[in-house]
């Protein structure tokens, strides 16, 4: 599919991917492997000599701090699709003109990638939202 990008040359669709669902589950599954470690070493750990509990709280709260970080960005990513959702919706049935202006149509649709908006205008031209494009 060829879409009008905003410096006004013609480029392939973007292509959605699904990375967000995929890096939560391996997280979890980082997070529950390294305590089911974790356990494991102290149980089986030298009792004439055994290891600081102190090192193993450090380890397990700089891992927590990690999977903190990671949930967080997973909400941030949530905000700015719905963010991007809500402006998709707020240009169909407005005029489009592209930022050379050689391209002018009402939005039909609107197609949302992981990279960007595509506006399919009512003459079937597709155009990438961006930067110079003006919509009235």
């Amino acid at each position: 599919m060829s879409v009008v990008n905003p410096a006004g040359t013609s480029t392939s669709a973007p292509t959605y991917s699904s990375s967000q669902s995929d890096a939560a589950s391996k997280t979890q599954v980082d997070y529950q492997s390294f305590l089911k470690l974790l356990v494991a070493q102290m149980k089986n750990q030298d009792p004439t000599n055994p290891m600081d509990s102190t090192q193993y709280m450090a380890q397990l709260a700089s891992f927590s701090n990690v999977e903190q970080s990671v949930q967080i960005n997973q909400k941030l990513e949530q905000m700015l699709q719905s963010s991007t959702l809500a402006q998709a919706d707020a240009i169909i049935g407005r005029t489009l003109t592209s930022n050379d202006g050689s391209i002018t149509g009402t939005v039909s649709e609107v197609r949302l990638y992981s990279d960007g908006i595509v506006a399919v205008l009512d003459n079937g031209k597709e155009v990438v939202v961006g930067p110079g494009v003006s919509i009235s």
